[in-house]
């Protein structure tokens, strides 16, 4: 069966916020085919069902934070969001499924979920991996400590300086009205 939609698309759309694994409202929206508000709607009108753990709204601060990193839409001026963003962690994904009654909501979150899935897996693989290098490394102490200093540099994932944005204007500038006081 063809997958409805790519695992790679749903992966790059679960961001870590507060700890943990969430997706946003709008992202949710598209991928079930609904509009935001009506997803959001949805949710609120089966409020009991969404607990804290399972949605919450994003605060003044992180919504700046994630207009800045995946350019959401500015909240004034033309168009864009006028309310802070809810967001769904793992749980709150699979009781939506509930709430949006539609063949496609339901493919929709078999989906999600084996995306949540694969994660969980790779993060537990990853930790596995470390638990067997430390098992190594104290079986053949210093023989081999560069090579495990190597292996343990390229498990660690650097954070890459961001480029800055915009120019740098070499000449000396002089201050206004300075020229005009001869």
């Amino acid at each position: 069966m063809k997958a409805l939609i790519p695992m790679e698309v749903i992966e790059g759309k679960i961001l870590l916020i507060r700890g943990r694994k969430v997706m946003l409202d709008r992202d949710l929206a598209e991928l079930y085919g609904v509009e935001t508000f009506n997803l959001n709607k949805a949710a609120k009108r089966n409020i009991d069902r969404f607990p804290s753990d399972f949605m919450f709204q994003l605060t003044s601060e992180e919504a700046d934070s994630l207009r800045f990193q995946i350019g959401m839409s500015k909240t004034t001026g033309r168009g864009g969001r006028r309310y802070r963003p809810y967001v769904f962690t793992e749980q709150g994904v699979a009781m939506l499924s509930g709430v949006l009654n539609s063949k496609r909501a339901v493919q929709v979150n078999i989906a999600i979920m084996r995306a949540f899935v694969k994660l969980r897996e790779m993060i537990a693989s990853h930790k596995d991996l470390e638990k067997k290098l430390n098992e190594l490394e104290k079986k053949f102490d210093g023989q081999f400590q560069i090579v495990f200093e190597a292996i343990r540099q390229l498990m660690v994932i650097e954070a890459k300086p961001k480029k800055k944005i915009g120019f740098i204007a070499r000449e000396s500038r002089t201050p206004y009205g300075a020229s005009l006081k001869r």
